[in-house]
C-alpha cells in the first residue's frame, strides 16, 4: 500500500485531479462497504472522521445506537485505476470504524485484527502473510459457463483469460499491491494471482482490494469473476492458502537451521496451535454453506488435521521450495477460502499460533503419506481428525469455543454466530433440486 501521511494524501489528491474519495470498510462477513466524499471534505475527514448510520450494516450497531464514525487511514490512499480519469480521478482509503467518542468500535473487523496484532507486537512479533486467492471467470453472473477448458499452468489458447489476469495485475500494481505471479489453476476457467507477502493488516486491505479489482477488470472485459468456493460440481474449488510467518527484530521466528525440519520450537508450537484450534475457527475461514462443498477429500482441499512438508493433503504445510533459507521459512494453512473475511481470518490464525507458542503446544511428526487414501483405522492410528463437514457443524463447534470468542470479542462473536445460524436454517429448510430429482419420482 501507499504508506502516506495526511499532507501527502492531500497533495496526491491535488496532483491527480481526484474528484471523489471512496471510504471503504467491511461488515462482519467481509462485504466491502463504501461511501464517497469530495476533496473539500477530506482534510476534516482525516482529522475528525466522517459520520454514518451503522444500523443497516451487517453486524454493526442497533438502530438506537446507530451513529458511527469512519476514520480514513492515510496509509491506504490509492487511485482506482478502473475509474475513468478524464473528468477527474477516483481514489479510495480504508477506514477504521469508531464510536462517536472516537474510540475503536468493537464490531469493526479491521479492529479485531488490529487487536491481535497489538498482542503480537507486545511480544515483539510481526505477522507476515501471503495468501493465494483463487477464483473463476464465467460468461456472466447468471450461471457457470466457463471461458476455457484449461488446466493447471496451461497457456493460451486454452487459457483465454491471460489478458484479464494481465490487466488485473497492472491495476493492482498501480495501487501499490505487489504481485508475485499468476497462472491458470486446476479447474476449467479457474485462476490465481499471488500477492507478495507483507504485514498482515496491509495484506487484509490488499485482499479486499484484490477481490474487487478482479471483479472490476472482468466486468470491463464483459465477463464475471467469482470467489465462490465451489461453483462447479466435480471440479476443484477455490481456496485461499494462507502462508504466514512471525518476525522479531528482523529475524524469522519460525527458522532454526539446526532442526531437521528447519523449524524452531516457536514455529512448531505455532503450527500446533493452528492444528489444535482449526476446527474451532473453521467457520471463520470457511464461512459459507458452499465452503463445505469444497472441503471434501479428493479435490486438493484439506479436511484432515495434520501437517506435512510436501504433502498437499494435509491441513498445514511447511513449503520446501527453498529449504534452509531463513526468510522463506513459513507455514501454509490450506483450508481458508477466498470468500472469507480476511481481517477475521488472519486474526484467528494469528491468535491460534500465538496461543500455541504461549502454552508450548507440542507438534506431532509430519504425515507425508496421502491422507485421502488412508482408511479410518489408519487415520486413527495417526491421530488424525477431520474438520467440520458442514457450516452447521462448524458453527456448533465455534459457538462453544472460548478461544474464538476471546479473539473476535463478544459483539462480533455473537453477531457472526447469529448470522451463520440464520443462513444454515435457511439452507436446511430449503427443498433443493437434488431432492426433487432424487425423491419425487420414487416417493
Amino acid at each position: 500500500m501507499s504508506d502516506m501521511n495526511k499532507e501527502q494524501v492531500l497533495k496526491a489528491v491535488r496532483d491527480n485531479n481526484v474528484k471523489f474519495i471512496r471510504l471503504w470498510f467491511t461488515d462482519i462477513l467481509g462485504m466491502l462497504k463504501s461511501f464517497a466524499i469530495s476533496p473539500a471534505e477530506l482534510e476534516l475527514a482525516m482529522e475528525e472522521g466522517m459520520g454514518f448510520d451503522g444500523s443497516s450494516i451487517q453486524g454493526f450497531a442497533r438502530i438506537d445506537e446507530s451513529d458511527m464514525v469512519a476514520m480514513p487511514d492515510p496509509n491506504t490512499f490509492a487511485i482506482l485505476p478502473w475509474r475513468p480519469a478524464d473528468k477527474g480521478a477516483v481514489a479510495r482509503m480504508f477506514t477504521d470504524v469508531l464510536n462517536p467518542d472516537l474510540t475503536p468500535y468493537v464490531g469493526d473487523p479491521r479492529y479485531v485484527l488490529k487487536r491481535q496484532l497489538k498482542k503480537a507486537a507486545d511480544k515483539g512479533y510481526t505477522m507476515y502473510v501471503g495468501p493465494e486467492l483463487e477464483f473463476f471467470y464465467f460468461k456472466n453472473s447468471e450461471g457457470t459457463e466457463v471461458l476455457d477448458r484449461g488446466g493447471y499452468f496451461d497457456l493460451t489458447p486454452l487459457d483465454v483469460a491471460s489478458d484479464l489476469r494481465r490487466d488485473t495485475i497492472f491495476a493492482l500494481e498501480s495501487m501499490g499491491i505487489k504481485v508475485e505471479y499468476s497462472h491458470h489453476e486446476v479447474a476449467p476457467s479457474q485462476h490465481e494471482i499471488d500477492l507478495r507477502y507483507q504485514e498482515s493488516l496491509k495484506m487484509a486491505d490488499a485482499a479486499m482490494t484484490y477481490r474487487l479489482t478482479v471483479k472490476e477488470i472482468a466486468m470491463k472485459h464483459g465477463y464475471y469473476a467469482s470467489f465462490m468456493p465451489k461453483p462447479i460440481f466435480g471440479e476443484n474449488g477455490s481456496g485461499m492458502h494462507t502462508h504466514q510467518s512471525l518476525f522479531k527484530d528482523g529475524r524469522n521466528v519460525f527458522f532454526d537451521g539446526s532442526d531437521k525440519y528447519n523449524l524452531s520450537a516457536a514455529g512448531k508450537s505455532y503450527i500446533a496451535g493452528l492444528l489444535k484450534h482449526a476446527p474451532e475457527f473453521c467457520s471463520i475461514i470457511a464461512q459459507w454453506i458452499n465452503s463445505y462443498k469444497r472441503l471434501v477429500p479428493g479435490y486438493e482441499a484439506p479436511v484432515y488435521v495434520a501437517w506435512a512438508r510436501r504433502n498437499r493433503s494435509a491441513l498445514v504445510r511447511v513449503p520446501m521450495y527453498k529449504p534452509g533459507k531463513e526468510m522463506a521459512t513459513r507455514c501454509e494453512l490450506r483450508c481458508p477460502d477466498p470468500a472469507c473475511n480476511p481481517y477475521l481470518s488472519f486474526a484467528v490464525q494469528l491468535a491460534a499460533g500465538l496461543k500455541g507458542i504461549e502454552e508450548n503446544y507440542v507438534l506431532p511428526e509430519p504425515v507425508e503419506e496421502d491422507i485421502f487414501e488412508m482408511s479410518k483405522k489408519e487415520l486413527a492410528e495417526h491421530g488424525i481428525t477431520s474438520l467440520p463437514s458442514t457450516l452447521g457443524e462448524a458453527i456448533a463447534i465455534t459457538e462453544k469455543s472460548a478461544f474464538v470468542k476471546e479473539v473476535l470479542g463478544d459483539h462480533v462473536f455473537e453477531k457472526f454466530i447469529e448470522n451463520k445460524k440464520a443462513e444454515w436454517d435457511a439452507f436446511r429448510l430449503h427443498v433443493t433440486d437434488f431432492e426433487l430429482e432424487r425423491y419425487l419420482p420414487i416417493l
